[in-house]
């Protein structure tokens, strides 16, 4: 179980919408309100939660105030916003993370594992069916072929990977998060590090089915290629 709270603010008819049965499974600890005045008297009581989801779709009003006042409330602690399909983004809300409806709930589940501290979910390992990351040092291990030491970057990489299943992620996000740099008019020591991490974790690094390209898009790692046939 997950020591870190979340705190769901959602309409009261929220339904099948609501994110709370993928929270349950995934085992975090969460409170719902579905009001902002129940969320402001929630944290006064409570303290302040370690991730606040709102979802400002199931709400009656749009939200834009109630979003406000919460980062005001909650300094850096992460803040997803759900909105609807029909509402514009709106970055002035103070939100780390815009979601749009319909959206998976692996989808939420991702951006709230990536956002969590680390040290909340006491990760220090990432697993995924037979593959562990060990991040205080580095390495990785793979069931039946030992551990592997891997250079930081390496981890981070595949960190980011590991973090976004089934998920799309473009060369540009990969050099943003691992290389903090926004120019990917070179990716070479991109493509290099994507090569030595297929070597790591695929039975044959040449025709990959874990980590696979995903033509003009970026990459993709396949949860589903871990799964016993």
């Amino acid at each position: 179980m997950q020591n870190a709270v979340i705190l769901l603010v959602e309409g009261e008819g929220a339904g099948d919408s609501s994110p709370t049965p993928a929270l349950k499974k995934a085992g975090y600890s969460y409170e719902v309100v579905h009001t902002g005045a129940a969320a402001f008297a929630w944290i006064e009581t409570h303290g302040q939660p370690d991730l606040v989801i709102f979802d400002s779709a199931t709400m009656r009003s749009g939200g834009g105030r109630t979003c406000r006042r919460l980062r005001r409330l909650l300094g850096d602690k992460p803040i997803i916003h759900c909105r609807a399909a029909e509402m514009v983004e709106d970055i002035s809300l103070g939100a780390d993370v815009y979601l749009q409806h319909p959206y998976t709930p692996r989808k939420l589940l991702n951006r709230v594992r990536a956002l969590l501290p680390a040290d909340m979910m006491k990760e220090e390992i990432v697993c995924f069916g037979p593959i562990i990351l060990y991040r205080s040092k580095s390495s990785i291990e793979l069931l039946g072929r030992g551990e592997q030491h891997l250079t930081p970057k390496l981890a981070q990489l595949l960190e980011e990977f590991l973090r976004y299943p089934e998920e799309i992620i473009g060369r540009r996000q990969l050099m943003q998060n691992v290389w903090k740099t926004d120019y990917i008019g070179d990716t070479r020591t991109l493509d290099v590090h994507i090569r030595w991490i297929r070597e790591c974790i695929e039975e044959d690094p040449s025709r990959p089915k874990l980590l696979q390209t995903v033509r003009g898009k970026g990459y993709i790692f396949r949860l589903s290629a871990l799964q016993p046939e």
